[in-house]
């Protein structure tokens, strides 16, 4: 018997008992289905997170901070209180640290690697307003060098202009007075805040773009120019002490583009010795990433785990097709049917059932993914502009095919063996 008529055998053999295979393939298809549309979005996640950081660029920024000396984390030993410090944020913990100062600049400046370093100025702005209309609560972030904003309209603010510029979010637009994106661009509007003293002070700026409000590079904040920056700092700086202005949070650091990865660790770990801990957007998003790729191997698992049940049952409806089959298999080794073709009867047969579990699984696994991901991205996330909920590729898919078929092979292994070891004479007698 050739190899093309046993498996041309297997595939006639899987159907003799329609119901018993179709619950197989269904028990088969829920592992297949669960597998596909978990890997499908983790990848699509993954995918939007790598293109977001392709778009807005800024591969050579790294963001710098003196390393951590207070942990101010819920059950910490309590610390004594510095003037001098600053905390930042980090997720849910928030950590107190030495204020970079103009001498922190210098120091950094001639870290070799760093091309260039800039301090942060935190802004802290009480409202914005255009014209004489409704003044609204806004908050004012910091644009990184080279980092390109996710714009829905307009151009980048001009980092060298003499002009205080600014790119404001999407949902500020219509409330602020402006009857579209193009209508807001160019003109005039101002910020109200508090100087040290707490009197009122205000900034006119001139609006160059507008800013996808949400999403990973989408902006809540407004993103002002170096002019406008140092404008609000300056102002909302006025009753402070001189020595006190020159105290930052963190700075920006600029290095080669072209750096590798060792490169770039090697200059961290400059940095490090300095005492600076420095990250990159990279590293930020890379968190997020970590997470994503969690949950989706403990959803694989569950997946997994369902394709471990099936191939039980793959071993059950084998055992009794066996059994069932036993003077045919007596018939066909006493007709010189070697064990290998025995075994390789059954083997097929498993993983041919298998393969068409996996083939289910995964095509409406596709076909689910492809329709839930586009209605969810036209409604649910439709404030992420560019996001494929559910990514897929052929080498995964093919990969999940191959895994469910692998699983079906081995499940099938122990009746296949069992059949091969069948003696003829006593399976003829078999009743």
């Amino acid at each position: 018997m050739k190899t093309f008529d046993v498996i041309s055998s297997a595939i006639a053999n899987a159907f003799r008992s329609k119901t018993r295979t179709l619950l197989t393939i269904l028990a088969i298809f829920i592992g297949a289905f669960t597998l596909t549309i978990t890997t499908g979005l983790g990848t699509g996640i993954n995918n939007y997170i790598t293109q977001t950081v392709s778009e807005i660029g800024s591969d050579n920024v790294m963001t710098v901070t003196h390393t951590v000396t207070q942990d101010s984390t819920p059950g910490s030993t309590p610390q004594k209180y510095d003037s001098d410090a600053v905390t930042t944020q980090t997720g849910p913990v928030s950590t107190s640290a030495d204020p970079i100062t103009q001498s922190d600049l210098d120091a950094i400046d001639e870290i070799d690697g760093v091309q260039s370093v800039k301090a942060v100025k935190q802004i802290s702005v009480n409202y914005i307003q255009h014209g004489n209309g409704t003044p609204y609560t806004i908050s004012v972030g910091s644009v990184l060098p080279g980092v390109n904003i996710s714009l829905a309209d307009g151009e980048q603010p001009d980092a060298n202009s003499s002009e205080r510029q600014v790119v404001i979010p999407a949902n500020f637009v219509s409330v602020l007075g402006f009857s579209s994106n193009t209508d807001a661009i160019g003109k005039e509007i101002t910020f109200g805040l508090s100087d040290a003293t707490g009197t009122a002070q205000t900034v006119n700026a001139t609006i160059v773009g507008i800013s996808e409000d949400t999403g990973i590079t989408g902006q809540s904040a407004a993103s002002p120019n170096d002019a406008l920056t140092d404008a609000l700092y300056s102002a909302q700086s006025k009753g402070r002490a001189s020595d006190s202005t020159a105290n930052y949070a963190s700075a920006t650091i600029t290095f080669n583009p072209n750096a590798s990865d060792t490169a770039t660790q090697d200059l961290k770990d400059r940095l490090s010795d300095a005492g600076y801990t420095a990250t990159t957007l990279d590293d930020t998003l890379g968190s997020f990433t970590s997470v994503i790729d969690a949950i989706v191997l403990v959803l694989n698992a569950f997946a997994v785990i369902a394709l471990l049940a099936a191939g039980f049952g793959i071993i059950n409806t084998l055992y009794m097709s066996v059994q069932e089959r036993t003077r045919e298999i007596g018939l066909m080794k006493a007709m010189g049917m070697g064990s290998g073709k025995i075994f390789a009867l059954f083997s097929y047969e498993a993983t041919f059932i298998g393969f068409l579990g996996s083939l289910v699984g995964v095509g409406l696994g596709l076909l689910a993914g492809f329709t839930v991901g586009n209605q969810l991205a036209t409604t649910m996330f439709s404030s992420l502009p560019g996001l494929t909920l559910f990514g897929f590729n052929g080498t995964s898919v093919a990969e999940i095919v191959l895994l469910v078929m692998a699983i079906a092979f081995l499940a099938g292994t122990l009746p296949a063996i069992r059949a091969a070891r069948q003696d003829p004479i006593e399976s003829l007698r078999y009743e």
